[in-house]
């Protein structure tokens, strides 16, 4: 209208550049309202809602979505892990991040000679489907942060350790992940997060 273009006159931008911020939408799910469900995820479940953080870092997002979604989210205790032989070379330097942390690792024999055997130090407990009870009490009495769950799918069906040990962790408001994607979010949250410690010089 003026003859000149916008350009000519020195105006580049017709809007401010919209702030650089990370949103991250998490799932919740109904387990603990659902008795008796096996909280093992699969293609086939649908969240019942969802939680949304945002913020400048994508890890910090990650952490308020987390949070916003109901899990239980700390930088320290006991990790559970009972992993299917098809998963431990994935899963061991997830276990070793932790273990770097300065979690305590808890497992079940085999899971806790694989890691033993590549230098994590691992207490072993018994399986439930061999008559211990160590795995339930250790959750129920709150010695347990984290359970990192996974099995065979092609496995057959039926009561397995696998599932009451997801159930007695869900009943008992313990976060569990039956996915190690989800684990390897959770770790890149929890190193960021976690304040280092550092000693003062005399």
């Amino acid at each position: 209208m003026l003859g000149q273009s916008l350009r000519e006159q020195g105006v580049f931008e017709m809007k401010p550049r919209a702030k650089q911020r990370w949103y991250v939408k998490v799932p919740a799910f109904s387990f603990m309202k659902l008795r008796g469900m096996d909280a093992y995820l699969s293609p086939e479940m649908k969240s019942t809602g969802e939680a949304i953080g945002y913020d400048d870092s994508l890890t910090r997002a990650l952490y308020k979505a987390l949070q916003a979604s109901g899990m239980n989210v700390v930088n320290y205790g006991t990790v559970m892990v009972t992993i299917a032989d098809k998963d431990k070379p994935e899963a061991l330097p997830l276990v070793r991040r932790f273990y770097n942390m300065g979690f305590n690792i808890q497992a079940t024999q085999g899971t806790a000679k694989f890691l033993k055997e590549n230098g994590i130090r691992t207490h072993a407990v018994g399986k439930i489907s061999e008559g211990s009870d160590e795995i339930l009490h250790s959750i129920r009495q709150g010695y347990v942060n984290y359970v990192i769950n996974t099995r065979d799918l092609s496995a057959p069906g039926g009561v397995t350790d696998g599932q009451e040990i997801r159930q007695c962790a869900v009943e008992n408001n313990v976060t569990i992940f039956t996915s190690l994607d989800t684990v390897r979010v959770l770790l890149d949250v929890l190193e960021e997060t976690t304040l280092g410690i550092s000693t003062i010089d005399a």
